[in-house]
């Protein structure tokens, strides 16, 4: 049974900063790529940034030079730090792990989401 599951949202002022953490089992997690992706309301998904199985990082614009991603293969857990948080980053904010399998499929795993609210 694969599990993800997204923790450390909450409420956070505008300038302020939070660690979301993303946890995973029943997978090989240093195969995966790791993904981190946001929707606000009203919005669709949107992808934030990802890091690959090599360590490859990559981001949107928007959170550049704010947010950072990681990985601890040995915890099972990628991470994203998000600091200098302004209102408009105010989403649910979502887990993905994905491999492509030997046959080219692309094998996806979500987690449940996490709230972040930044806000006065």
């Amino acid at each position: 049974q694969v599990q993800v599951v997204e923790s450390g949202g909450g409420l956070v002022q505008p300038g302020g900063s939070l660690r979301l953490s993303c946890t995973t089992s029943g997978i090989i997690f240093g195969a995966y790529g790791m993904g981190w992706y946001r929707q606000a309301p009203g919005k669709q998904r949107e992808l934030v940034g990802s890091i690959s199985s090599g360590g490859g990082i990559n981001y949107v614009d928007a959170v550049k030079g704010r947010f950072t991603i990681s990985r601890d293969n040995t915890k099972e857990t990628a991470y994203l730090i998000m600091n200098s948080l302004k209102p408009e980053d105010t989403a649910v904010y979502y887990c993905n792990a994905q491999i492509r399998t030997i046959s080219g499929r692309l094998l996806e795993h979500w987690g449940q989401g996490t709230l972040v609210t930044v806000s006065t």
